[in-house]
């Protein structure tokens, strides 16, 4: 399984919660705590808001705790937004077009999980993807396709809705296939303005995802990110930073995540 994580709140640094906080997700890459896939090791991806229209975007097959260009950009690049992922592959090959976060237009997005028996129903999925976003398809992911399924049932104008209806799709294309119990997924979805998390699984058992209750969740992970944090701080994250994985809150399984800078509302989620 791969892990991601998101912010949005105060302009900071990216290296303030990538590398400076405790068991932080390039850490966690390299060892993580989690008993299921330890190291995240097929390549990484960060994805950030600034000046400009278009988010930024940084992407390498390297392991991204021995990648030194990411260390320097993280240095170097404040953002109010950004979503970062360090992948662990399951079929799809390691190269840098298979890697998070996907990008399309302000949109960014980013997959933890698996769409189980993708290779049995893959050319129906991608049959599907609006002819207009075809060419933009550059990698071999089922990720790549989930998200340009959900960019095909409206996910500029409605992100939830087109999830969960991208979800019913996948569901229903697998059960045509005699696969039951197809979808396993987090996603990280942003326009720069919000950020959009769903958690959901065809067998009720989906990778974990936590996120900030607060502030004060976040600010003592280091005392650098204390100082610029101001009180507009949220993340998300597939698993705890900082030395107590208690300050995190749990996002129950079949649930999505609405954040607007500090704001954050839980909502139910499910396939359609």
């Amino acid at each position: 399984m791969c892990r991601w994580m998101a912010y949005s709140g105060n302009r900071i640094p990216l290296e303030l919660l990538l590398f400076k906080a405790e068991s932080n997700l390039i850490d966690q890459s390299m060892s993580s705590r989690s008993a299921e896939t330890p190291t995240n090791g097929d390549g990484f991806g960060v994805g950030w808001y600034g000046a400009r229209e278009q988010p930024g975007l940084f992407r390498s097959i390297r392991p991204a705790w021995n990648d030194f260009n990411l260390r320097d950009l993280a240095a170097q690049i404040d953002s109010h937004l950004f979503l970062a992922h360090v992948r662990a592959t399951s079929l799809a090959t390691v190269q840098e077009t298979n890697c998070h976060p996907f990008r399309h237009g302000r949109w960014l997005f980013v997959h933890n999980g698996e769409v189980f028996g993708i290779e049995a129903m893959r050319r129906d999925l991608v049959l599907a993807i609006d002819p207009t976003l075809f060419n933009e398809i550059q990698g071999t992911t089922d990720s790549e396709v989930m998200f340009h399924l959900a960019l095909t049932f409206g996910l500029e104008s409605d992100p939830l809705d087109a999830v969960a209806r991208m979800a019913g799709f996948i569901e229903r294309t697998g059960r045509k296939h005699g696969v039951e119990e197809s979808l396993w997924m987090t996603v990280g979805v942003s326009d720069g303005r919000s950020i959009w998390a769903a958690r959901y699984a065809s067998d009720g058992q989906a990778p974990t995802l936590h996120y900030s209750r607060d502030m004060s969740d976040l600010a003592p992970l280091n005392p650098d990110l204390a100082l610029v944090l101001g009180d507009q701080a949220r993340a998300v994250v597939s698993e705890p930073i900082g030395r107590f994985a208690e300050a995190w809150a749990a996002v129950p399984q079949a649930t999505a995540l609405l954040v607007q800078g500090k704001e954050l509302e839980i909502l139910p989620f499910a396939p359609r």
